[in-house]
C-alpha cells in the first residue's frame, strides 16, 4: 500500500503537550514540512520567543535559541549576520511580537533582514492567563477586559501584516489561518514562499497565522476553530499583502 502521509523528518517524534484545540501543533508541522521540502534542516537555526511559542525547541529538530521576551527578531538578526549561510527563522506569538517586540520586528523588517518570521496570532497572551494582547479584537473578553475590549479605553487591534507590508525591507508578507483543511493547505504553499524569500536572499518573509486558543477563549476546540473563521478573519483578512 502506498503511503500518502507521514510525519515530517524535521518534526520530533514526541507527544504534543499544547492544550486541546490549540493550533500550534499544526503550525509546527507546516514549518517542519517546509524544512523537509527545501532540504534545509541541517542548516536551520530557530529563534523562539517567550510564551507558548517558546516550546518550539521541544518539537522541531533543529538548533533553537531562546530569546528574551520580544527580542526574537533582534536575536535572529545577529544570528543571520554571524552565520549568513544558515537558514534563520523566528517563531513568535502576538503578545511577544506585537507588544513588547514591536520595535524589534518593525526595524528588522525595515532593514530588510534576510530572516523568516512566523507570527502566531491568537488574540490573547496565552501562556500567562489570557490577558488582552495588541491583537485582541473589539468586544473580545479577556482576563483584563472582562467586559470586552473597548477602543475608547484600550485602543484598536494592531494589524501586523498591514504594518509590515509597508516597510521597504520586507519581501513577502501574508496572513493565513489553519482552522480548517483548506486553510492548512493554503498556509503550506504560502509558507514556502516566505522561506524562498530568505533562500533567494531577497529580504524578510513574514507569515501571520491566525490561531485558536480554546483554553483562554473559554470555548471548546470546534467553536474556537469556527471563531477564527467567523470573527478573527473579519478583523484580520487573509491573503498575500506583499510578494507573489
Amino acid at each position: 500500500m502506498k503511503q500518502v502521509f507521514k510525519s515530517p523528518k524535521a518534526l520530533k517524534d514526541v507527544p504534543f503537550h499544547f492544550c486541546p484545540g490549540c493550533h500550534h501543533g499544526i503550525i509546527h508541522r507546516l514549518v517542519a514540512e517546509c524544512m523537509d521540502y527545501f532540504g534545509i534542516r541541517e542548516q536551520t537555526i530557530g529563534v523562539a520567543s517567550v510564551g507558548c511559542s517558546v516550546f518550539l525547541y521541544d518539537y522541531i529538530d533543529v538548533d533553537v535559541i531562546e530569546a528574551p521576551h520580544g527580542r526574537a527578531s533582534a536575536v535572529a538578526t545577529g544570528v543571520k549576520r554571524a552565520r549568513p549561510d544558515n537558514f534563520v527563522f523566528t517563531y513568535q506569538g502576538d503578545g511577544d511580537l506585537a507588544a513588547i517586540g514591536t520595535a524589534e520586528i518593525i526595524h528588522a523588517g525595515n532593514r530588510g533582514e534576510n530572516i523568516t518570521v512566523i507570527f502566531v496570532n491568537n488574540a490573547v497572551f496565552g501562556m500567562t492567563g489570557g490577558q488582552m494582547a495588541p491583537t485582541t479584537i473589539i468586544n473580545q473578553e479577556t482576563t483584563t477586559t472582562p467586559f470586552g475590549r473597548n477602543p475608547a479605553n484600550e485602543g484598536y487591534p494592531i494589524r501586523m501584516c498591514e504594518v509590515m507590508s509597508n516597510l521597504s525591507g520586507t519581501r513577502f508578507v501574508a496572513r493565513v489561518a489553519v482552522n480548517n483543511p483548506k486553510g492548512i493547505f493554503k498556509a503550506k504553499k504560502i509558507l514556502r514562499s516566505a522561506f524562498e524569500a530568505q533562500l533567494n536572499k531577497e529580504g524578510m518573509g513574514f507569515v501571520e497565522f491566525l490561531s485558536a486558543c480554546p483554553t483562554n477563549w473559554k470555548m471548546d476546540p470546534l467553536k474556537a476553530a469556527d471563531w477564527v473563521g467567523e470573527k478573527m478573519t473579519e478583523v484580520f483578512p487573509l491573503g498575500i499583502f506583499k510578494g507573489e
